[in-house]
């Protein structure tokens, strides 16, 4: 079984930075990936970020390409997700999920993930 627990959520201002983290304990991740999904009241949750546990590769929504950056820490099992330049539009509740299966292509969409974590609140204000 696998456990993520994500934190570092909270208020900044627009143009500030914020840095989640999501903390994964369970079997091996060799091969998989985590991701990072968002959702803004009244949307449907949608992808941010991805980073294969093995080998680091990652991808990026068009929306936080150049002002996120997300990295992980294979010895701590941790992801995370530094955000610049935050926007309003950046508010919403932060997901952090592990993949279902070792692939090496990233997926971007929720079925391809499993193990949510209960999610961390992003407020940005204007």
């Amino acid at each position: 079984q696998v456990q993520v627990v994500e934190s570092g959520g909270g208020l900044a201002q627009a143009g500030g930075s914020l840095r989640l983290s999501c903390a994964a304990s369970g079997r091996s991740f060799s091969g998989y990936h985590m991701g990072w999904f968002r959702q803004a009241p009244g949307k449907r949750r949608e992808f941010v970020a991805a980073i294969r546990w093995t080998g680091g590769s990652t991808k990026y929504a068009d929306s936080v390409q150049g002002r996120f950056t997300i990295s992980a820490d294979n010895a701590k099992k941790t992801v995370y997700l530094q955000m610049n330049s935050l926007k309003p539009e950046d508010t919403a509740v932060y997901y952090c999920a592990q993949s279902k299966l070792p692939t090496i292509t990233i997926g971007t969409m929720e079925q391809s993930y499993m193990y949510w974590g209960q999610g961390t609140q992003v407020t940005v204000s204007s």
